[in-house]
């Protein structure tokens, strides 16, 4: 198949108070929220979206929150930590800005030659700074992190799963993967070269299933071009045994769902149309925008969802 997968699309997360979470992951970590939206499969609760200035495929970290939810519990068949690139030598401003703002930060480590910090959200997501030589992007430079310090991309996800090999087959024979590395049971998977190429399995044998809550990632999709290449894709996993969902449009790009062999949710996703087809790229998640299905019903949804103070 000439098409490759370009490496991590975005990952969707749960969370729990929407404010929170807006607050943390643009004044904290200073993301920017491209899109303001709601779940198209349950319009009453938002769909946050943050990533860099344009929301570039690769940068994008979504959030479904719900106030009140209960903790979810990190275990195997899942996305168990999401880690970004930073700059090389931005991991000491990083340890010191996230204990100003009383972040639990764990001790830093070295994996495959880089350092790396690890550190959780307000809801118990765990996620990961690693210093990266070749970070690039495009950063969201108008948040309160220097643009020398910023988050640019994804680095990797990792994933834990009881048994490496049957999701290791899936992701080199079927999705273009490639092993790229071991330290110890950690087993590094690359899809592309440059940002948000990477996957990570994490072998915990006998270790027991996660369950899915706030601070929980639901699932984690990857890029594909286009729709053609994203049907190309959708055959190819069928012919394989692979039980995959037909296409199903997000409005800012389209997409596939299955379960890989230890239960986490896959999707791949095209990289078109992009988050500036509704709003300008200067106005990105300035306003609620909704799906052409749904805009009937805007009246209705914005009493529903909580009211949001934007800084």
């Amino acid at each position: 198949m000439e098409a490759q997968l370009g490496g991590i699309h975005h990952i969707t997360a749960i969370a729990g108070d929407p404010q929170r979470n807006l607050d943390f992951y643009t004044q904290v970590l200073g993301l920017r929220m491209v899109k303001l939206t709601v779940n198209f499969d349950d319009p009453g609760t938002y769909h946050f979206y943050f990533g860099d200035r344009a929301g570039a495929p690769g940068t994008i970290l979504t959030f479904f929150p719900w106030a009140g939810a209960r903790r979810g519990q990190r275990g195997n068949g899942q996305v168990a930590t999401t880690a970004f690139s930073v700059p090389a030598g931005s991991l000491d401003y990083w340890q010191e800005r996230l204990a100003q703002h009383d972040v639990a930060v764990a001790e830093r480590v070295q994996r495959f030659g880089e350092e790396v910090l690890p550190f959780r959200d307000p809801d118990g997501l765990h996620l990961e700074l690693v210093a990266d030589e070749a970070a690039a992007g495009d950063p969201w430079t108008e948040g309160p992190a220097p643009a020398d310090h910023a988050i640019r991309s994804f680095h990797h996800a990792t994933l834990w799963e009881a048994d490496v090999e049957p999701t290791a087959v899936l992701l080199t024979e079927a999705m273009g993967f490639e092993l790229a590395g071991q330290d110890g049971d950690r087993f590094r998977f690359r899809a592309a070269e440059g940002p948000a190429g990477v996957v990570d399995i994490l072998r915990r044998s006998g270790e027991p299933s996660g369950r899915m809550g706030a601070g929980i990632v639901h699932h984690i999709a990857y890029r594909t071009a286009s729709d053609e290449e994203q049907q190309a894709w959708r055959e190819r996993l069928l012919a394989q045994g692979q039980q995959v969902t037909p296409v199903r449009d997000r409005q800012y790009f389209r997409s596939i769902y299955f379960r890989e062999p230890g239960g986490v949710l896959f999707e791949i996703a095209t990289d078109l149309p992009g988050f500036a087809t509704d709003e300008a790229l200067e106005e990105l998640g300035m306003e609620l925008k909704l799906p052409p299905w749904l805009e009937p019903r805007r009246a209705e949804l914005e009493q529903v969802l909580p009211r949001l103070e934007r800084n």
